[in-house]
């Protein structure tokens, strides 16, 4: 037999569906009074049958609402992490592709609307116009044949200059690298080994450099004295880049982790890292040190990192929780590292980075890689038209949800108001204790 008066209806509901769609509220409804005594009087168990049966309903009906706002806010944060990935593919094609250059609308440095792509010879001739420079000397000694072959023992061990060792298919890109590197580093000799490094500069008994030999030597002899320090970079000895690479890239181009702000989404305006960014001779990509470490992991990914690269300044000053290693921007803003930023007007570069050939641009699969491109990106926007109508869905089990809340909370009122009632009405009845 139905007893209303030991009945404890447990009627769990959700507190706040945008905190916790599984979160519910216990309600007694002994303790509130909201079942009436169970007499004859009125109808008082047919009543107490109604509130059991009505409230078991409203109970079914914000289980279902706060089920719907749960998957819908799955929904959404499952496509949010397919499109961040699909954002992540089209970064790394683009990449390769060299889409990051000025053409598809990207604000430029104030220097570069003045400026020209600088190719391999005006780079090498800004080089030798440092006349006092070890690079100088190097690259004078590789264009005079003659010289070279005396002083093979020398150079053997010498790849090059950083300025001459990378390619940048974008001229304002090129400007704005080398102004991130600066003339010294850019004008540094890169040798494979530290025995080549030794071979460059040799000391007398005391410690002090013998000038009649090494680079010093080679620069008496041409009529280039050597004056002042120059940095000499030894692949064999930089910590190199271990992780993976990005898939099905001729160039072997870093797969870096991308930014991430704290709503998971990648920054708006980020465009890769510069260490990406380089072109690089098919000689120089694999196994160049003798660590078998190419150019790419040993000695741009020591020089850049993990430094990012935005569209605008106002991207990468956004950005700044998700920078660790320094970014710059297309428009002519630097952050050197964290907390270090290059205020100022930019500087007039002469020595940069040459344009990249458009025979070393283009990869194999050029064509595959846009057309990849094309599709990932039909794919992006079928993506955003998912996330918006789940998230239309959600906003309307949202109100369904409150107003469902809104009755039951109306029911509890009036059924306690009721069962209070009731009780007025039963005391007159009770037997006075003789």
């Amino acid at each position: 037999m139905f007893h209303p008066n030991n009945m404890q209806l447990a009627i769990r509901i959700p507190t706040s569906p945008a905190q916790d769609s599984t979160q519910y509220m216990q309600v007694d409804q002994s303790d509130s009074s909201c079942v009436a005594r169970n007499d004859t009087q009125n109808g008082g168990f047919a009543h107490a049958e109604y509130i059991f049966n009505f409230s078991k309903k409203l109970q079914e009906d914000l289980q279902t609402f706060g089920m719907k706002i749960k998957q819908h806010e799955d929904n959404i944060k499952f496509l949010k992490t397919q499109k961040s990935k699909l954002d992540e593919s089209i970064l790394d094609l683009q990449v390769i592709l060299g889409k990051y250059n000025h053409s598809s609308g990207t604000p430029v440095a104030e220097n570069e609307i003045h400026s020209h792509p600088q190719s391999d010879e005006e780079t090498m001739q800004q080089i030798m116009q440092q006349e006092k420079s070890a690079a100088g000397i190097i690259c004078k000694l590789s264009a005079h044949h003659s010289i070279q072959a005396y002083n093979i023992m020398l150079t053997k061990d010498v790849l090059g200059i950083v300025a001459r060792l990378g390619k940048v298919d974008d001229d304002n890109l090129s400007r704005l690298l080398s102004e991130y590197l600066g003339m010294e580093t850019m004008l540094a000799i890169v040798c494979r080994t530290y025995e080549g490094v030794k071979a460059l500069e040799i000391y007398d008994k005391e410690g002090c450099i013998n000038k009649s030999f090494g680079i010093h030597g080679l620069g008496a002899s041409i009529g280039r004295n050597l004056d002042g320090r120059f940095l000499v970079i030894c692949l064999e000895h930089l910590r190199p880049y271990v992780g993976d690479f990005i898939a099905n890239d001729p160039q072997r181009r870093l797969d870096l982790i991308k930014p991430r702000l704290p709503n998971g989404e990648c920054p708006p305006g980020f465009l890769g890292f510069a260490v990406n960014m380089i072109d690089i001779d098919s000689m120089h990509i694999f196994c160049l040190a003798a660590n078998g470490y190419g150019l790419r992991e040993t000695l741009f990914y020591s020089l850049f990192s993990r430094l990012q690269v935005y569209k605008t300044r106002a991207d990468m000053l956004q950005a700044l929780p998700c920078i660790s290693d320094g970014a710059l921007s297309l428009d002519g803003g630097i952050i050197k590292a964290t907390g270090v930023f290059c205020l100022g007007n930019q500087e007039d570069v002469q020595l940069r980075f040459p344009k990249a050939s458009m025979k070393s641009s283009l990869p194999e699969n050029y064509i595959e890689s846009a057309r990849q491109i094309k599709e990932l990106k039909w794919k992006k926007e079928k993506m955003i038209e998912d996330i918006k109508r789940e998230h239309a869905l959600l906003d309307n089990s949202k109100l369904n949800f409150d107003r469902k809340k809104a009755e039951f909370l109306k029911f509890l009122a009036e059924s306690s108001s009721y069962a209070a009632q009731q009780q007025l009405s039963a005391k007159p009845e009770r037997l006075t204790p003789r």
